[in-house]
């Protein structure tokens, strides 16, 4: 199946998929008051967070094994994934100890209650155990198996959901059922004699080159989770009441832009991190153009139909969350297309734009947080801060596209 095609079918899943999230969240929108909706919606980011030093490990790995796939080097691609079993284990082991660690007093620093931090730190733990086996199918391409899998999990999620949200209409149940449908990557045990093959030689991953991609690999996830996630913390520290539940309930459409279309993109730094030319290049332009477009036309269906799907989440018109949609949605556009230059320039390698992205997601991170007190004043940053970052990245891509700046060596 051709590259740009196999992005469209995964982007199509996740689509099916996505509808069903929102099937979730109209349903606890419905469920639980204004602020438990706001405040189940904030726990899920901040278990993201507590999981952000896996997720650079988990990237960096994934861009190996697809560099070696795309290599068709067969040999040193089995020591590699022997390696990385144990290295990976190792990294899931101290990811779970650190969160537990970091969990209460990033929770005081954030405001959460206890009881919801208690209910992040299962959610992590059981997270950072399921990305250990998806990081592996994800270098390995197995788009279509992780989209049917996210397909189960999104049915398991609306089942804990439906019946937990209905004797106990809290936040944290909320929280719970999302947890409850990672199990379904559980099904990827059925697949693990075909990662891992008996008597392959063993490869540590960790060496210099390595260690320089995962600095690569670090300012880009700071970074992705700065821009895409950290207006929802700064909420979290300073709203509260209506004012959450009404940012959240216009979160829920925002944030979905970028992620209903993100498979393209990892279809594209799975393919770019294999380091072929040609055709897989025009390919990965293809689903650049595409995921622009989706992005495009996403932003404009989300604008005009604001009113409707505001109402869709909270069961009834809600003129201010409605309002909140239009400054939020071009944000996360411009999220987007950050996105786009972060990934390609971390599958290729780029330090100097990876290294710009990192910053700059942290620097707005900064700005929201001094300036963004009030969901009219954060509203009127963000899309100013997102947009100033996406010029700087453009030119910084552009001319790192000029220069043809060549990939540092593979291990």
């Amino acid at each position: 199946m051709k590259l740009w095609r196999s992005g469209i079918f995964w982007s199509a899943l996740v689509f099916v998929g996505g509808l069903g999230n929102f099937a979730f969240s109209a349903m606890i929108g419905r469920r639980l008051s204004q602020t438990e909706f706001g405040y189940s919606n904030t726990t899920l980011t901040f278990i993201t967070f507590l999981g952000l030093p896996l997720s650079i490990i988990s990237t960096s790995l994934i861009h190996y094994i697809a560099f070696f796939r795309g290599q068709n080097d067969d040999a040193r691609l089995q020591g590699l994934l022997a390696g990385c079993q144990k290295f990976l284990l190792q990294a899931t082991i101290a990811g779970s100890v650190l969160a537990v660690v970091l969990a209460n007093p990033l929770g005081h620093l954030f405001n959460f209650r206890a009881s919801l931090v208690l209910v992040a730190e299962i959610s992590v733990l059981v997270g950072l155990w399921s990305g250990f086996a998806v990081a592996l199918c994800q270098g390995m391409a197995w788009f279509k198996r992780l989209a049917i899998i996210s397909l189960g999990a999104v049915c398991l999620r609306l089942l804990f959901g439906w019946f937990g949200t209905m004797y106990f209409p809290k936040a944290e149940v909320a929280v719970l059922a999302t947890t409850f449908s990672l199990l379904a990557n559980l099904a990827l045990l059925y697949w693990w004699k075909d990662i891992f093959r008996h008597g392959a030689l063993r490869l540590s991953p960790w060496n210099k080159e390595f260690v320089h991609f995962l600095v690569l690999t670090a300012a880009y996830v700071a970074g992705n989770y700065s821009f895409l996630s950290g207006d929802t913390m700064v909420s979290q520290k300073f709203f509260s009441g209506e004012a959450l539940g009404n940012y959240q309930y216009a979160a829920r459409w925002a944030v979905a832009l970028p992620g209903t279309v993100a498979p393209l993109l990892l279809v594209m730094f799975t393919s770019r991190s294999g380091g072929k030319e040609g055709g897989a290049l025009s390919d990965q332009r293809i689903l650049l153009v595409l995921y622009a477009t989706g992005l495009g036309c996403g932003a404009a269906g989300i604008i005009l139909l604001r009113g409707f799907l505001v109402k869709i989440i909270c069961g009834h018109p809600n003129a201010e969350a409605s309002e909140m949609l239009i400054p939020y949605t071009v944000t996360m556009a411009f999220v987007g297309l950050n996105q786009a230059i972060g990934l390609w320039s971390l599958a290729s390698r780029w330090f100097k734009v990876t290294m710009a992205y990192g910053a700059l997601g942290l620097a707005y991170w900064l700005a929201i947080m001094l300036l963004g007190h009030t969901p009219a004043q954060l509203l009127h940053i963000m899309p100013l801060g997102t947009g100033a970052a996406f010029g700087v990245l453009l030119v910084a891509w552009l001319l790192a596209l000029r220069q043809k700046a060549p990939a540092v060596a593979a291990v």
